[in-house]
């Protein structure tokens, strides 16, 4: 199952805490590509946050990944489930 994500920091939550978390964001990301979990990271220019494709076998994975980011109390998510396009996948 694959899901794109689109995150945005709220900077009305700026705090000591909010800018440790984004500190441990980059090896948060490269573990989950490492991991096969995490196809890409992107940046969105001009704006706090990002845009991720996540790669897992179901919801609780998902879910589970989202809830273990260090920037998770700090940012609004928009998720979008993927579904291949070619037909001859199982990516639904």
């Amino acid at each position: 199952m694959k899901f794109l994500v689109l995150w945005q920091l709220e900077q009305a939550l700026l705090s000591d805490a909010m800018v440790r978390a984004i500190a441990r964001m980059p090896e948060y990301g490269a573990r989950l590509e490492r991991e096969g979990k995490v196809l890409m990271r992107q940046h969105i220019v001009g704006a706090h946050g990002g845009a991720w494709i996540y790669d897992v076998d179901s919801h609780e994975e998902f879910e589970r990944l989202l809830a273990t980011a260090p920037v998770f109390n700090f940012a609004r998510y928009t998720l979008h489930p993927l579904a291949d396009m070619t037909g001859g996948g199982d990516d639904s």
